[in-house]
């Protein structure tokens, strides 16, 4: 049974220690300086505001698997947090921000955070569950189609040949995690999602273990098989393919099993027609291409493990879709799938993030993003619509 008094101990502890440490070195630096001068406390309003956005988009992408009670509490452990770091920067406004950022991420924020991840794991049932009516389920249908349009209309130079070029395809294969790493603010310019801190690495744990299930290599190898060989393309199939949901249905699914199935079978239902399951290779190899980057980051894959799965990956995105635009309505498509099957009725907002992220991906904005506009999909398709 975890001991959570004991937790809180250690995180107060550790806090204790990450202060004391700061008020040493502002000691010794006013020393040395003599006073505060302004140009430290502009760092530190830049590192604050840098903090509260990391902390932002890491409560945005949660929200993508979180239900609502899971969300207002991550919100409260991420504005502990922050007002934390706050503190601590502000003893320490005469250093510069590479030293305040060391120690503020050193080895006791890590434990720290670790605390704070494991008490967020208590349940709160108090919060009464909404469910999605048929309306919003109507009103979601007619926003993923308008979305979808959006970004139809969306510039994008044209694909192009890649070849034998290696290093080409691997940035592609990297670029195919674009959604989920615009959301959480990581990294595409490589294999690594964040520079190798303490606190950020318990940020990517505490993702893959609280939204995927996964504790370590095995599982993380499972879930990547799954994406890439099954996935939502395989579900979209069998749900378009059945006479109706009672043919979807298992012995032990409750009332509430029934009908977010009854749900999903409604949408592939009204997409068949229009979406070949192909279409959903965008979701399952967007998602497994995110855990490849974060198993490699968490050392649970080799850097030559994971730049195999990306090349597989990228050979599968190639061949089922024809451009990024295409590649991030997949996404749309499959996470409201998914979304329905859950019956979260967060699924508007969802949506909304992901689209955002393709935007700024497509476009840029105030010269951050771009990158797929600025990295053309390569040549090889085949056609992921039914005519």
């Amino acid at each position: 049974m975890i001991d959570f008094d004991e937790i809180q101990r250690r995180a107060r502890a550790a806090s204790e220690r990450a202060s004391a440490n700061l008020r040493e070195a502002v000691e010794k630096s006013e020393a040395l300086a003599g006073r505060i001068g302004e140009e430290p406390e502009e760092k530190l309003s830049s590192e604050e505001g840098r903090v509260e956005a990391n902390a932002r988009q890491q409560v945005e992408i949660l929200g993508q698997t979180f239900s609502e009670e899971d969300m207002a509490q991550t919100a409260a452990n991420q504005a502990q947090m922050v007002q934390m770091m706050q503190e601590q920067m502000a003893q320490a406004a005469s250093m510069g921000a590479d030293a305040v950022m060391s120690q503020l991420f050193g080895e006791d924020m890590g434990v720290i955070a670790a605390a704070l991840e494991t008490l967020s794991m208590e349940e709160d049932g108090d919060e009464e569950e909404r469910t999605l009516g048929p309306e919003e389920e109507q009103a979601l249908y007619t926003l993923l189609e308008d979305t979808v349009a959006r970004l139809e209309a969306m510039p994008e130079p044209e694909p192009e040949p890649y070849g034998k070029d290696t290093a080409r395809w691997e940035q592609f294969g990297v670029l195919l995690s674009g959604i989920v790493s615009t959301l959480n603010d990581h990294r595409l310019d490589g294999m690594d999602v964040e520079e190798h801190i303490p606190v950020m690495e318990q940020q990517v744990v505490s993702i893959v273990r609280r939204s995927w299930g996964i504790d370590g290599r095995a599982d993380l190898l499972d879930m990547i098989r799954y994406l890439s060989r099954e996935g939502y393309t395989l579900r979209y199939r069998i749900y378009a393919q059945a006479a109706s949901p009672e043919e979807l249905w298992d012995e032990d699914d409750d009332q509430e099993d029934r009908e977010n199935t009854a749900r999903a079978w409604r949408f592939a239902q009204r997409y068949r027609d229009h979406y070949a399951p192909g279409f959903m290779a965008g979701w399952d190899v967007g998602r497994a291409a995110m855990l490849t980057r974060w198993g490699s980051y968490l050392g649970w894959l080799t850097r030559e493990e994971a730049e195999g799965i990306l090349w597989d990956l990228s050979q599968q995105a190639a061949e089922e879709l024809n451009s990024w635009r295409e590649f991030a309505q997949s996404y749309l498509f499959g996470g409201l799938m998914w979304k329905l099957l859950c019956g979260d009725p967060s699924a508007a907002s969802y949506l909304g993030y992901i689209a955002d992220a393709a935007a700024a991906l497509l476009a840029g904005k105030e010269g951050r993003g771009g990158q797929w506009r600025d990295f053309p999909w390569p040549a090889r398709r085949k056609i992921g619509f039914v005519h």
